[in-house]
Formats: structure tokens, C-alpha cells, sequence
């Protein structure tokens, strides 16, 4: 089944075609390790995992690398505002972002490089661009010269002239043009440092991504991957420094860019004060249907983020774990989960996870109507590539069971048959109201009495 994405530098869909189709390469931007990371953070490392489970099944191997970044200024700033080194910092939010993809069924990604563990890597990329007149030194910061470079602004669709005429930072004496953007910059004893050519001092935040894609990836990769607000500069830069420091290689043949989320129709943004925090979300909502919605529209748009748009996520999982519960008793044909290929080509298709979705929604209408082995492995093998309908019904229902004490309300259930089985229906409605009040909703049917979590 053909593959084909859209590509942010031709700015049209393209056929896939790896460069080496027993080895195809990917690099998502990864987090700034200095707080706990937004919903916003989460959107693209979740389309990627299904972009990367898509890949898997056409490809024999698949490298993907997401990095951390783990010097920066405002980690600097986190470090000294708590007064601890940053190690301290970085390791402990680059863990918890760990936690917050895991809990949001993200797989770990092949490679997971960390800039403080490539500085060599670095400082000999920047080498190479001095040498070759594309970076210059000026007082003990090195930046790239934009001018050297005349595809500089493709990607993002801006004229070289026009960024460097119309910079809106204020410029640094040292700078031959505004445009100009750091690789190497100096420390003072108070900030992390590392020796260098060019004195003590750390790298820039482009430089970092550069190297360490060409230190696991090579210098060329298939995919490159992240948020539509890094095209520019970020992505940009990204082209610049690899394309000139490979002697003007291609760096990424394809480029990818997931829309941005708002909150209930306005910018995420911590001046909103509309900063929702994965972590949070975590403990008050089914992080599988934090999954849906975040999948629910295509990835090149923007998607908003509600309290409604939430619940819909659970009431929609509620029907296809409903129909899987249903199905409990019918045993799967042997052998791998099959993939249907109404799924596969809705993915294949630019990635259209609302088709796929659509699709998922058809396949469990029709494991509800058949009941047959074949329409529920379908069902369930669609899911899989979506990352969804993971666990038993049953859990499903109960939330895990990490917000009750199942264990109290199996007891209730108990009492309340031994009730209904005395014929004591004021006690058995009793249990069902204190059930209630608990927020569990009780269901009795032919194969006994089954319990689930309200919807909020």
C-alpha cells in the first residue's frame, strides 16, 4: 500500500520513498527538560508514534530519535532559581516527561540523544562551518552567517533580505548581519560551560539538533518531524548549519509539522493562564481518550482542546470498549491481530487520523452486529495502530480501578444479590443508590452485574 505525507519544504503531498528502504530515519524535536510539559507538548509526539507504527509495518527497520535538550537558559534559570545544578533539574523532567508520554501510550522512541552528551559532536560541527566560511567567531560567541547560505528562508517561505532587514531582536555589535543566530555562545562561572576553540562556553539550541541527528541518523535523514512552531527559526536554522556543514547535502528529505492546540478557541499559553499540564491531566481523565482527542484531528491543523471535546473522547471509547465487552466470550483467529486495510490506507493517506478513526468506528459496528472472530480481531488490530482499545473492557470500565476501591464495590454487588435474592428490593435499591453516590453506574444483564465509572 503507498505511502505518501505531505512535505513542508515543497510544500505539497509526496509519494514516501526512503533514501535506504531497510532503514528509515526519523528525528522529532524533543523537549526543553526545565518543567513539567503542556497537553500542547503532547500533541506531536503522539501523531508521530503513529506515523512511526505506520513506518514499522512497511519497513524493515525504523530509527527514531526523539532528543532532550538538556542545556538551555531556562533550565539555567530553573537550576538557579532552586539552587541546585542542572542535572538536578534536567533529570528529573526529563523523567517526568518520560512518564507523561508513556501514560498517554506513546512508545519509547528507538534513540533518545541528550545534548550534554554530544558536545564533542557539536563543537567539531561548528568547526567545520568556520572552515568552510559559513560561521564566524566574534567575542567569544560563533554564529552562523546567513548570508553564506542563499536558500536560507525556503523552508518557511521568507526572503533572506527581508529577515535580515527586518530583525526584530535587538542586534548584537558582534553580528555581521541581524539574521545572523548563535552556535556557540560564552559562560560565565555561574552557568554551565565546556572548553572549546572559542573559550568556555555552550551551545546554541539549533546547533544542538543538528549534531546529534548526523551523530545517530547520518547526515541525511527521511523524516524530520515536530510542532509547526519550530519551522521557523528552529527548522530553518536546523537546514542552514546541516546542509553547509555536509557540504551541501540534503539534510531532511521529508518535513513534518503538527498543528498547534488551542483552548476552547484561544492560544495555549501560559500568559492565558490555559496551560494544561500532561501530568495533571493524567490524574483526572482516561489517558486513552486524552490519546483520541489529540488524534481526533488531522495533524497538519489545529485542534482545540475542551472539556467537551474530553468527554466526547470518553463517551466515543465507551462505545467501542461496550462492543469489545459484548465480545468478550468470542475467541481471536491464531496468529498476529490483522490490520484492516481501511485503517492502513486512511494513515497512509498523509497520516489522516480522523478517516482512521472513522474507520475504527465502522469496524465496531460491525464486530457489534457479526459477533464473529474475524470482525473482532479486525477491531482490535485497527486499534492497535492507533494506540487505542489497549486494555480489557472491564479496566476500561473501572478506570483501572485507581480512582475506586473495586474491591468495596464488589462487596456491595455481593450484598446487593444477596438482597435481590431475598427479595429485599428497598435494601438492593439502597446499594444501588449508595453505588451511585459513589459514582459508579451499575448494569445487570445475563451474564451478572457489571460496574463502571460515570462519566464526569
Amino acid at each position: 500500500m503507498p505511502i505518501s505525507f505531505y512535505n513542508s519544504l515543497s510544500r505539497r503531498i509526496e509519494p514516501f520513498s526512503p533514501q535506504d528502504p531497510q532503514r528509515v530515519t526519523m528525528y522529532l524535536c524533543g523537549p526543553t527538560v526545565y518543567n513539567y510539559v503542556h497537553i500542547g507538548n503532547a500533541r506531536g509526539p503522539v501523531v508521530f508514534d503513529v506515523l512511526a507504527r505506520l513506518l514499522r509495518r512497511h519497513y524493515p527497520q525504523v530509527v527514531y530519535a526523539r532528543n532532550i535538550t538538556d542545556v538551555d537558559d531556562k533550565i539555567n534559570a530553573a537550576a538557579q532559581a532552586q539552587g541546585v545544578e542542572i542535572g538536578a533539574i534536567t533529570g528529573k523532567f526529563a523523567q517526568a516527561y518520560r512518564d507523561d508520554m508513556a501514560g498517554l501510550g506513546i512508545a519509547a522512541p528507538d534513540l533518545e540523544p541528550r545534548a550534554t552528551d554530544h558536545i564533542p559532536p557539536i563543537i567539531a560541527m561548528i568547526e567545520r562551518l568556520i572552515a568552510g566560511g559559513h560561521a564566524y567567531a566574534a567575542e567569544g560567541h560563533v554564529l552562523f552567517d546567513v548570508s553564506s547560505y542563499p536558500s536560507y528562508g525556503n523552508l518557511s517561505g521568507r526572503d533572506t533580505e527581508e529577515l535580515i532587514a527586518g530583525a526584530r531582536v535587538e542586534v548584537a555589535p558582534y553580528k555581521k548581519n541581524p539574521a545572523d543566530f548563535v552556535l556557540w555562545k560564552p559562560s560565565t562561572p555561574d552557568l554551565p560551560g565546556w572548553n572549546s576553540p572559542w573559550g568556555i562556553g555552550r551551545p546554541g539550541w539549533h546547533i544542538e539538533c543538528s549534531a546529534m541527528s548526523e551523530a545517530h541518523l547520518g547526515e541525511t535523514i527521511d523524516i524530520h518531524a515536530g510542532g509547526i512552531d519550530l519551522l521557523f527559526p528552529h527548522h530553518e536554522n536546523e537546514i542552514a548549519q546541516s546542509t553547509c556543514a555536509h557540504g551541501g547535502k540534503v539534510f531532511a528529505r521529508w518535513w513534518m509539522h503538527n498543528g498547534m492546540l488551542t483552548f476552547d478557541g484561544r492560544k495555549m499559553s501560559k500568559s492565558l493562564g490555559n496551560v494544561l499540564l500532561v501530568h495533571e491531566l493524567l490524574k483526572t481523565h482516561p489517558p486513552e481518550a486524552l490519546r483520541l482527542r489529540l488524534l481526533s484531528g488531522h495533524y497538519r491543523q489545529p485542534l482545540d482542546w475542551s472539556d467537551n471535546a474530553i468527554a466526547q473522547a470518553v463517551s466515543t471509547l465507551d462505545g467501542w470498549y461496550r462492543v469489545l465487552r459484548d465480545v468478550a466470550d468470542i475467541e481471536l483467529p491464531a496468529g498476529d491481530l490483522p490490520v484492516p486495510g481501511s485503517v492502513e490506507a486512511a494513515l497512509c493517506d498523509d497520516l489522516n487520523t480522523p478517516q482512521a478513526l472513522a474507520e475504527l468506528s465502522q469496524l465496531a459496528d460491525l464486530a457489534r452486529q457479526h459477533r464473529s472472530p474475524e470482525a473482532k480481531a479486525a477491531l482490535l488490530g485497527g486499534g492497535a495502530l492507533l494506540g487505542l482499545l489497549q486494555q480489557e473492557p472491564e479496566m476500561w470500565f473501572k478506570r483501572g480501578g485507581s480512582a475506586v476501591d473495586a474491591a468495596h464495590i464488589e462487596a456491595l454487588l455481593q450484598q446487593r444479590l444477596e438482597a435481590r435474592s431475598a427479595r429485599d428490593f428497598a435494601r438492593a435499591d439502597a446499594i444501588r443508590a449508595e453505588l451511585t453516590a459513589l459514582g459508579i453506574a451499575i448494569e445487570d444483564s445475563a451474564q451478572g452485574t457489571r460496574w463502571s465509572v460515570m462519566k464526569s
